[in-house]
């Protein structure tokens, strides 16, 4: 196998696992947009939500976008370099390098914007706390959902155990919080308890902290996956040479 072929078999072996991933993430989009019982429609539930959070309820059309564009990357790659053809290759290089610049700029907007986007978090916050406090207790749906959250995170309410003071299950049990804010302990989950030193922290906190602590693993990631796109642009472009000398 020459090196051309080489690279042949691996532009058809890359780029048919871009286009399962692209099935699997279109599959996942259209069960998210037929699912009520998600997190999208908990989301949508938020009383006085501020218009930026609409957007989130469209991940399900985001995802279905992104699987059909890694569909369509995915098709372009293994048929262009099993068909040899300029014009596939061409379309699929024209395709992942617009990818790449949009990925590029995305990433310039969240570090130029980031006090915006600090700002959109808080609004969040606020909206998902007074959410607890309004139907914590007395929604099953939103229970359900918190009650997963904090069990699968370890974590307790959106910043803290305060989140859920005055809200239905909280004047239910006689000022007790929900048992996730006290897992280290068998006392009843008071405040004293829960606030105690043995309290843990809220989602947001929890969350952010991971983040924070894979921050390298994240970027790396990233990076990988912008070296990959590189790649993918050099070999269709070798490709699509080394087909069009053939043709001459």
């Amino acid at each position: 196998m020459g090196c051309f072929g080489f690279l042949k078999f691996m532009m058809v072996v890359f780029n048919g696992v871009i286009f399962l991933a692209g099935a699997a993430i279109l599959g996942v989009g259209i069960w998210v947009k037929v699912d009520s019982g998600s997190i999208f429609s908990f989301i949508g539930k938020i009383d006085n939500a501020p218009d930026e959070l609409s957007q989130v309820l469209n991940v399900g059309y985001l995802l279905i976008a992104l699987g059909a564009i890694l569909l369509v990357i995915g098709f372009l790659g293994c048929c262009g370099a099993v068909r040899e053809s300029r014009c596939m290759l061409l379309l699929f290089f024209i395709i992942v390098l617009l990818v790449f610049i949009a990925q590029v700029a995305g990433a310039v907007v969240i570090l130029v914007f980031r006090p915006l986007a600090d700002e959109l978090i808080a609004k969040f916050g606020t909206a998902a706390v007074k959410n607890i406090k309004k139907d914590f207790g007395s929604n099953p749906d939103i229970t359900g959902l918190w009650n997963t959250t904090m069990t699968t995170l370890k974590c307790c309410g959106f910043y803290n155990s305060s989140d859920f003071e005055d809200s239905p299950y909280y004047k239910d049990h006689d000022k007790m919080f929900p048992a996730q804010c006290c897992p280290a302990s068998d006392n009843p989950c008071n405040q004293t308890v829960a606030t105690g030193v043995t309290s843990i922290p809220g989602c947001f906190p929890k969350i952010k902290q991971l983040i924070d602590d894979n921050m390298v693993v994240i970027v790396g990631v990233a990076l990988g996956i912008a070296a990959l796109e590189i790649c993918a642009m050099i070999v269709s472009m070798i490709l699509f040479t080394k087909i069009k000398s053939r043709e001459a």
